[in-house]
């Protein structure tokens, strides 16, 4: 997903010029984080490193951009012709997508001449901090129905079309079982679902025609939409065409309710289905569903196999905002530390380490200095090396791999991460500031400046 160099904040090329100016070009650490949690979200899972890493590696200037930004008059002539050979060589560590993270914990950190360090800053924020909301939105779908066929529905709801197809993956990521967006399966391999419209049943004078043709029009796996007019009517009919659809090699898979009462349309088709000899045929449901939603549907024993989940997904509605940040942490091989007020850093280039406890779940992490030891045998380092030189180390990870340590990482949440009550936790999840990071952050307050 390539995009123009173009794509960011005018201030990253005024800083650029700025420091090609003064001929500032040493080495300089940047991290990406999330100053804290939003108040619905007791945890939040990294996505978006592989488009990261894309466009760092293909990060270049066409001669077009180049023309207009001279046209600007804004940019001196020899800062837009070294422009021309505008590279990110810099080395990358990150968190693996699929990791579940805190706040104030580095996901991304990058370490690479200033000026390229700093140019990138707008891009990788877009590019992360989407991708890891949708996909801390879709693991809370995942807790509420495991075991349950989650779908994404939202490319239509989506800011736009690179977020609904960023959210397609990240979602599938974190463990749907698909997406209706037909591109995210040519793109990134994801399994594509789809069913039908209101509009179809209604071009039909009868619903019995609607149902008949679009079944023999897509024969291999069909779902049917029965809330247009009546819902158990309609599960009725399908009941009466089933035998004759079969016969003629059509693969009814499930009806689709998306309007009304779920729960109790879902129990009154059951019942129609299972009546008609169709116990195999699935009830999916959809319709402005998000994790609450489903979560009391299935407590309340609503008999629904599957959901596909639009709008509240991919705008991650209840939280639709992180407070993203990626800030300079040294310059010229020494710390810095901006000392905001409410928006302090912890300086150094740093480690994320995760403690678990006996059972395996997550029990505290520890943020320290790059070069300090694990604060304890067993403790595990989040951040990895993924680019040197402005080189990837390895191929893009699959998404199956990913999936599988999505699923592993949610396996390790102690229960009091996994709930969706919208209160603040009255522990929050512990991340532990190294007694050595906190003493290097009183040495820099106490320089003066």
């Amino acid at each position: 997903m390539n995009a123009s160099a173009l794509l960011t904040d005018l201030y990253e090329l005024t800083m650029l010029q700025a420091y090609h100016d003064e001929g500032l070009h040493e080495r300089a650490v940047f991290e990406l984080f999330v100053r804290a949690l939003p108040p619905q979200r007791r945890f939040l899972m990294a996505a978006g490193l592989e488009q990261a890493l894309d466009y760092l590696e293909n990060l270049r200037f066409t001669p077009a951009e180049l023309d207009w930004l001279r046209s600007t008059g804004r940019f001196r002539p020899a800062f837009i012709d070294a422009l021309r050979d505008f590279r990110f060589t810099g080395d990358v560590h990150a968190m693996r997508e699929g990791t579940v993270f805190f706040g104030d914990e580095p996901v991304l950190r990058i370490e690479a001449p200033i000026g390229e360090a700093q140019f990138v800053e707008s891009r990788l924020i877009n590019l992360v901090n989407f991708s890891s909301m949708i996909a801390a939105k879709a693991a809370r779908c995942v807790l509420a129905a495991p075991d349950k066929l989650l779908v994404d529905f939202g490319l239509r709801r989506a800011h736009a079309g690179e977020a609904g197809l960023l959210a397609a993956r990240a979602s599938y990521l974190a463990g749907f079982a698909g997406t209706a967006t037909v591109l995210a399966g040519q793109r990134y391999g994801v399994p594509v679902f789809g069913t039908m419209a209101h509009s179809y049943i209604e071009a039909h004078e009868l619903e019995t025609d609607a149902f008949t043709r679009f079944s023999l029009s897509q024969p291999a796996n069909v779902t049917l939409l029965i809330d247009t007019y009546d819902t158990e009517a309609a599960a009725a009919r399908v009941v009466a065409l089933a035998p004759a659809l079969q016969a003629r090699g059509v693969n009814l898979v499930s009806v689709r309710l998306d309007s009304g009462d779920l729960g109790d349309h879902a129990r009154k088709v059951r019942a129609i289905l299972n009546g008609g000899g169709l116990g195999e045929v699935r009830i999916f449901a959809s319709g402005n569903l998000d994790e609450h939603r489903i979560a009391a549907l299935l407590a309340a024993g609503a008999p629904i196999d599957g959901f596909g989940i639009g709008t509240q997904l991919t705008t991650s509605a209840d939280a639709p905002t992180l407070d993203s940040a990626y800030k300079l942490q040294a310059y010229a091989g020494r710390a810095r530390r901006k000392r905001s007020e409410g928006k302090a850093t912890w300086p150094g280039a740093k480690q994320v380490w995760r403690c678990l406890d006996a059972e395996g779940r997550l029990a505290h992490d520890v943020v320290a200095l790059a070069d300090e030891p694990p604060p304890h045998a067993g403790a595990l380092p989040l951040l990895q090396p993924v680019m040197r030189g402005g080189k990837r180390l390895a191929p893009p990870e699959p998404l199956a791999d990913l999936r599988a340590h999505a699923a592993a990482e949610l396996a390790r949440l102690p229960d009091a991460l996994r709930t969706f009550d919208p209160a603040p936790p009255a522990e929050p999840y512990p991340v532990r500031i190294s007694v050595r990071l906190r003493a290097l952050a009183h040495e820099l307050d106490a320089q003066a400046h």
